[in-house]
């Protein structure tokens, strides 16, 4: 060819084809998972499982999650490995007092390289008492806890269940453990609450300690008071009790409570007690405006991107209250991240009528993102 050189033009196609690893694949395919945390708790009411859902965000415990599913009793997180599984388990068991067991099932396996393809489940039951609940200890786990009364209201549930009795000022820690080996239930329903109108406050100084009796709380008062129903004003009848909110009670204020004289308790330490221990009325909370304290509250809080199979009809009374729990005890809100809420204007910590708030010195800023600090290609960084 003496040197000749051959050329032809011809066009190139190139497809550019994106691939995911075997493992995003998995993810993507969405119902595909390897291990779950079944998190159950048997009572009607949520508000164990509004303070763990935010513990949860805090500590970025729901990053490694596939979904999560919310039920009727509780929630399901689904894992992609069985190790983030385990570790959100052993979190558990730290943050809220609770029982774990685990089990398998076989998906496949290879005879040839003896290798098993399983599937786990974490159960985990998380003990029915919740805040503001009223309990019958049994006698042998009261004497136990320095000689307490056995009507006693939980006050927390954090990593143990927070107890004071009304009768004496006196508090304790019960952890999952000791409930399990000495169960006790709550004694009415949520809905039992009733309302009661002060009508005489007399504080109770200098009450001497019985023998072996434990840890008194500083943070209440005990006061003697008459309380009246607000649907019993046309008659006379008034209940005599001892309360541990003698500090936040004064003649006419309202306060929520359980009718002890006119129920019929269905438990089995409560009906073996002597009557006269018994006392006619257990006093929960004090009682304010809830739409006054919905409108001028000036925080909020995030919540689990989850699954949800139907909206109770309650849930949003049972998130309100859980909203106030935190406005009134400033030791459940320390394990709490709250965002102040840019549309509502900051007031004082306190309203004319008395109600906890929360103040601006506890709130984060909320951190929004509306465009790319670096611009577009070639641009200037954004400075302002």
């Amino acid at each position: 060819m003496n040197g000749a050189i051959l050329q032809q033009v011809f066009v190139v196609d190139y497809v550019v084809q994106s691939q995911m690893c075997d493992d995003c694949h998995r993810v993507e395919a969405k119902d595909f998972w390897k291990a779950v945390v079944q998190v159950r708790q048997k009572v009607v009411h949520k508000k164990t499982f509004y303070y763990l859902e935010q513990i949860i965000l805090k500590h970025r415990l729901h990053q490694n999650t596939l979904r999560v599913k919310e039920i009727h009793d509780g929630l399901d997180f689904y894992y992609a490995s069985k190790q983030h599984a385990q570790k959100m388990v052993e979190f558990l068991q730290c943050t809220v007092p609770c029982r774990s067991k685990a089990s398998q099932r076989l998906i496949s396996h290879d005879i040839h390289s003896n290798t098993y393809n399983y599937k786990s489940t974490f159960s985990v039951e998380i003990v029915p008492i919740c805040k503001d609940n009223v309990v019958c200890l049994s006698p042998k786990l009261a004497q136990s806890l320095g000689n307490m009364g056995q009507i006693c209201v939980c006050i927390r549930v954090t990593s143990a269940i927070h107890l004071i009795d009304p009768d004496t000022l006196q508090i304790a820690e019960v952890d999952g453990n000791t409930y399990w080996r000495h169960p006790f239930h709550s004694l009415f329903h949520p809905k039992q609450l009733e309302e009661f109108i002060v009508m005489d406050v007399d504080l109770v100084r200098d009450r001497k300690q019985g023998a072996g009796a434990g840890v008194r709380s500083n943070k209440h008062t005990l006061a003697e008071v008459w309380v009246q129903k607000t649907s019993e004003l046309n008659t006379s009848q008034q209940y005599h009790c001892r309360t541990h909110l003698g500090h936040l009670l004064n003649p006419g204020d309202l306060v929520q409570g359980f009718d002890l004289a006119n129920c019929n308790l269905n438990d089995e330490f409560i009906n073996k007690m002597n009557p006269h221990h018994v006392p006619d009325v257990v006093l929960i909370k004090k009682s304010y405006d809830r739409t006054r304290r919905q409108r001028r509250r000036n925080w909020k809080l995030k919540e689990l991107d989850r699954e949800k199979e139907g909206q109770d009809t309650d849930d949003e009374r049972q998130y309100q209250d859980f909203l106030e729990d935190l406005e009134e005890d400033e030791v459940l809100r320390k394990n709490v991240n709250i965002y102040k809420n840019a549309n509502i204007p900051v007031e004082s910590d306190t309203d004319e009528e008395g109600a906890p708030r929360i103040s601006l010195a506890e709130m984060l800023e909320d951190l929004h993102i509306s465009h790319d600090a670096t611009g577009g290609e070639g641009a200037e960084m954004l400075t302002e």
